[in-house]
């Protein structure tokens, strides 16, 4: 099978946005891919391609050390065939896009309440639990390439209810243009919520890194 192509574009785009959600520093281009020096606890610098190519294979052999992470619009079988052993393929993503107009907000659980921040083309959205507790969460960003989702998140104990896809449709209401793609990285557990709010899979996000050990 012909692994799908994604338009370069349209995925540093992407990344941009990413970056702007998350306080990170913009994508650099580098070898056919782009490069953003998070310098976060969990990752120190990420490598996004949109296809395999000798670039990406050139940085996985000169990297040596944790906390550095490849990833690829591609499937895992893909991006393990250019990695060096020392190398570890982390949990299959999914690179999605919405596919259909956003669903009509529905009312939350009793006693559930939501909360809407906005800084900038930031939009940050917080489900309330009656206990207080943060039961759901999430964030987008919006440039005038694309809108994008991430850090969609469920309590474990709140899940089952419509959390998530409440958080996707009020960050959804922040939009300022509906011409530009939707986009996100979705985990094999939230790719069926998204597929339920009309997204679609672009391709698969495979992901690897050099463990601590």
């Amino acid at each position: 099978m012909t692994p799908p192509r994604i338009d370069p574009e349209l995925l540093f785009a992407w990344q941009a946005a990413h970056s702007i959600a998350r306080g990170s520093p913009a994508p650099v281009h580098d070898r056919g891919g782009f490069r953003v020096d998070t310098h976060s606890e969990k990752e120190v610098t990420r490598w996004v391609f949109p296809r395999l190519s000798d670039g990406l294979r050139a940085i996985a052999h000169e990297v040596t050390a944790p906390r550095q992470y490849l990833k690829l619009c591609g499937s895992d079988e893909e991006l393990r065939s250019a990695l060096p052993a020392r190398w570890e393929i982390q949990p299959a993503n999914h690179f999605m896009t919405a596919a259909a107009a956003t669903p009509d907000a529905r009312p939350l659980p009793e006693g559930y309440t939501m909360e809407i921040h906005r800084a900038g083309p930031v939009t940050r959205a917080c489900v309330i639990a009656p206990t207080g507790d943060r039961a759901a969460s999430g964030s987008a960003a919006e440039t005038a390439d694309v809108f994008i989702y991430d850090r969609i998140e469920t309590a474990h104990d709140h899940r089952r209810k419509g959390l998530g896809a409440a958080v996707m449709i009020a960050l959804a209401s922040a939009r300022k243009s509906l011409a530009t793609p939707q986009l996100l990285v979705a985990t094999e557990d939230g790719r069926g919520l998204y597929a339920n709010l009309g997204w679609t899979v672009l391709a698969p996000f495979a992901a690897a890194t050099i463990p601590e050990s």
